[in-house]
């Protein structure tokens, strides 16, 4: 597919840069899959697009403190972004002022923390082994910060707020490099609202990967290299989904890392199986949903993967018509944005 398809025109001044005051206040466009319909509602009102037996699967990747900034033996400032564990306290890792850095070379990252470079595993990663005195991962904590998406403007790096914001009430299984942006719209009450509508909810774990912010650079969606990210499926998530369907009720996904996760998980009759592992799927038009009945998501970025998921679950047409629809109404963009319900 021509990725100018999903191309659309946003003025810059509705990328959202601070979250609203409640986090359920966002507004929500519902987007109705068989007729196209739209309604403007918000997200309070979530119950009243969801049937009694509904199940809402989210995810509970928690974000971690995976951007470092660093200073060479040279002097040269470099900024590092973790992405994965390898192994004790090396990690894979992407960094920006790089430059000609050889295996072996020290880097600091203040008084607190140091590391050294490891080989370059290909043109985006390489290894970094940390080192400090104590524990590493509770020196990150302190020592780290949060990566938020660079079109959330923080020259100052992000704020108290931020730190509380940009990590979902669910947010359980650390490791994440960025939110799995949907899940920030859910507070308690709406959570115990849905309970008493009769809509539960139920978690996995997508470990947010570069394979959620790397632009595509390939000249059609197909072509496109999906990085792999971790997914764990509790057997108790699995079964919830099993008696969610077998009374009739829909299987709503929380984000389109929730999507991944599920279709991955998925057999070929739509029974999600329980497990962990990893997944680079790739969802465009044309691609057949087997777990997911409806979507909850944000709004984003053209040309990217996560817009071509949402085009292939409402079709093309009906996706750009919403994106025209929210963009002249107003709605807020990308991460602290609004949402999207897709039925």
């Amino acid at each position: 597919m021509d990725l100018g398809v999903l191309d659309y025109a946003l003025d810059p001044a509705l990328i959202a840069q601070q979250p609203l005051p409640t986090r359920d206040a966002s507004r929500m466009l519902v987007v109705e899959r068989s007729s196209g319909t739209r309604t403007d509602t918000h997200v309070q009102r979530l119950e009243e697009w969801l049937h009694p037996g509904d199940l809402l699967v989210i995810n509970d990747a928690e974000v971690m403190a995976a951007r470092l900034h660093g200073t060479r033996p040279t002097g040269g400032a470099i900024e590092v972004l973790l992405v994965e564990r390898v192994e004790g306290t090396t990690w894979k890792c992407m960094a920006r002022g790089a430059g000609r850095i050889s295996a072996g070379e020290s880097i600091r990252f203040g008084d607190q923390l140091s590391g050294t470079w490891g080989e370059r595993l290909d043109d985006t990663y390489r290894t970094l082994r940390l080192r400090c005195e104590g524990n590493v991962d509770a020196t990150l904590r302190r020592v780290g910060e949060l990566p938020l998406p660079p079109y959330i403007r923080r020259p100052e790096g992000p704020s108290s707020l931020d730190r509380e914001r940009y990590q979902t009430m669910f947010a359980r299984s650390p490791g994440a490099i960025a939110a799995p942006t949907a899940g920030l719209h859910f507070t308690p009450r709406l959570v115990a609202n849905l309970a008493r509508h009769g809509v539960g909810c139920t978690p996995l774990t997508l470990v947010v990967g570069p394979a959620t912010f790397l632009p595509i650079r390939t000249a059609s969606l197909a072509e496109h290299n999906v990085p792999s990210e971790r997914f764990v499926i509790p057997e108790e998530t699995a079964s919830a989904i099993t008696e969610a369907r077998a009374r009739g009720g829909r299987i709503v996904a929380v984000g389109t890392t929730s999507v991944r996760a599920l279709e991955t998980a998925a057999d070929d009759e739509g029974v999600v199986q329980p497990g962990s592992g990893r997944t680079k799927l790739l969802v465009g038009p044309g691609f057949r949903f087997r777990a997911v009945d409806a979507l909850f998501t944000n709004f984003h970025l053209p040309r990217s993967s996560l817009l071509a998921l949402v085009a292939a679950f409402a079709g093309v047409e009906t996706t750009l018509a919403a994106y025209r629809a929210a963009t002249a109404a107003g709605y807020r963009f990308y991460s602290y944005g609004d949402a999207m319900l897709i039925v």
